[in-house]
């Protein structure tokens, strides 16, 4: 009698016992989407997407009719041989998230780096453009 792993989520708990992290981490990566936080401050927003062992150069980060699109992709490989059997698994993940720039937001003033796991994006501020008055002639 053999047992067989299942590809089913219901019966990961079967799969803990005995496969320990390798199901949960290949199936979990596959619909993945990070936690991200916004932050508003007097000059800029801060975006924080919280994306742990990604490389930077993994993410796509776009700005197209006011809307700001972050797209990350890692696919990893994994190969193991031991006595007379080979095991070589695939995993992919990706996400994308798009978020609707309020009108005040510089298009060209957008930066992003990636440290410690988190990719942040900074968006200025355009300066607020005091209504200008102008005087009419009567004639």
């Amino acid at each position: 009698m053999s047992l067989l792993r299942s590809n089913f989520p219901a019966f990961s708990v079967f799969n803990d016992l005995f496969d320990g992290d390798v199901y949960r981490s290949n199936v979990a990566r596959q619909n993945w989407v990070p936690a991200v936080n916004v932050v508003e401050n007097d000059t800029d927003f801060e975006i924080q997407v919280a994306a742990p062992g990604m490389q930077k150069d993994q993410f796509d980060v776009s700005v197209e009719n006011g809307v700001l699109t972050i797209t990350g992709n890692v696919t990893e490989e994994e190969e193991q041989k031991e006595k007379k059997f080979t095991r070589k698994e695939f995993a992919a993940k990706s996400f994308t998230r798009l978020f609707t720039l309020p009108e005040n937001i510089d298009d060209e003033g957008i930066a992003a780096k990636y440290q410690n796991g988190i990719l942040l994006l900074t968006l200025k501020k355009k300066e607020k453009e005091e209504p200008k008055k102008k005087q009419i002639s009567v004639s």
